[in-house]
C-alpha cells in the first residue's frame, strides 16, 4: 500500500467533490500513468488507482481515483 496517499471521500457518480475547489467532475481529467495502491477505508479492500490531474487557469490539482464498485468512486490525495 502507498501511505503517501489519504482517503477524501467516497462518492456516487457525479456527487459533488471540491479539491482545493475545484469540483473534480467539472474537468477533464488528465490520465498521469501513474498508479497507486490504496486500501477502501471502510471495507478494507485493496484497489490499484489511477492518479489525474486536472485545472483551471489558475490551479492544477492532482489527485487519484477509481471505482471501488460500480460507479461508486475512491477519491484520494498525496498526503
Amino acid at each position: 500500500m502507498d501511505t503517501n496517499w489519504k482517503h477524501i471521500k467516497t462518492i456516487v457518480d457525479g456527487e459533488l467533490c471540491k479539491i482545493e475547489g475545484l469540483n473534480i467532475w467539472d474537468y477533464e481529467w488528465k490520465n498521469t500513468d501513474e498508479r497507486v495502491s490504496v486500501k477502501d477505508p471502510l471495507y478494507g479492500q485493496d484497489h490499484t488507482l489511477t492518479v489525474f490531474e486536472i485545472s483551471d487557469q489558475n490551479t492544477t490539482v492532482t489527485f487519484a481515483a477509481g471505482e471501488f464498485s460500480n460507479c461508486v468512486w475512491g477519491i484520494y490525495q498525496r498526503s
